[in-house]
């Protein structure tokens, strides 16, 4: 592209989306600080501003869709287009090891309307913007908990590792990341799902053996891919993971 790239990262003001939109910036893209906060989204945009990369906010919430439609009505403004999209905020309210019949119907849907369907409407609200690109990048983050090969395998890292209402959402998430990359298969748009690591942040928690700026490569990897490179798949570092 002859011109700075557009992202725009869902969570960014922290943690592994705030490390994404900071290495983004560093290759040259012009990256848009997706937060529910505006004070701590408008914030973040500034640190990077202040360390010479081209950055600005834009108020997305996944509990209030009303912001999708103000978001993409702000980025055709100020952009007229989005050539990266990274679907990076989600929750996790289940507890490790929760069964699936004490897993409550409340937090089941609480988590798949922030962790699919959210995801899903904000997507379809971005998707002209995207189709505007000469080469748009949809990248969902998903989870190796997503992969049911290993939790149906007693012998698999993560066998045992359940979170039902998590694990299914980001299972759910691979499934919408396959289908929306065979609607765009005759299109420059590549869609991929991404198992971030096991990262030291308010969600992966102190234990965890990745940095953040570990976490954060496989997005930026899945972002920046070029023409040749994969769309509907689920991966880690440029490795593949099972579904």
């Amino acid at each position: 592209m002859s011109h700075p790239r557009i992202a725009l990262i869902t969570g960014a003001n922290k943690g592994i989306g705030y490390e994404t939109a900071r290495q983004l910036a560093a290759e040259g893209v012009h990256v848009l600080i997706g937060a529910r906060s505006a004070d701590r989204g408008e914030a973040a945009a500034q640190v990077l501003r202040t360390e010479g990369f081209a950055a600005g906010f834009v108020h997305v919430d996944l509990e209030d869709p009303s912001t999708f439609a103000a978001a993409a009505a702000q980025i055709q403004a100020e952009h007229g287009r989005l050539d990266i999209l990274i679907n990076n905020a989600a929750i996790l309210e289940d507890e490790i090891g929760c069964s699936v019949e004490a897993t409550t119907m409340d937090l089941w849907r609480r988590t798949f309307e922030i962790n699919l369907f959210a995801q899903i409407e904000l997507t379809n609200a971005l998707l002209p913007l995207i189709r505007a690109s000469e080469a748009g990048r949809i990248v969902n983050l998903s989870s190796i908990v997503s992969c049911m090969t290993y939790h149906a395998d007693p012998k698999s890292p993560i066998y045992g590792a359940v979170r039902p209402a998590y694990d299914v959402s980001k299972a759910a998430v691979n499934a919408w990341t396959v289908h929306l990359a065979y609607d765009l298969r005759k299109t420059p748009v590549k869609v991929n799902a991404v198992h971030p690591g096991w990262v030291k942040t308010d969600m992966g928690g102190e234990e965890a053996p990745m940095e953040i700026v570990d976490g954060a490569r496989t997005s930026v990897m899945m972002a920046l891919v070029g023409p040749d490179g994969p769309t509907g798949t689920l991966s880690h570092l440029g490795e593949p993971l099972p579904w």
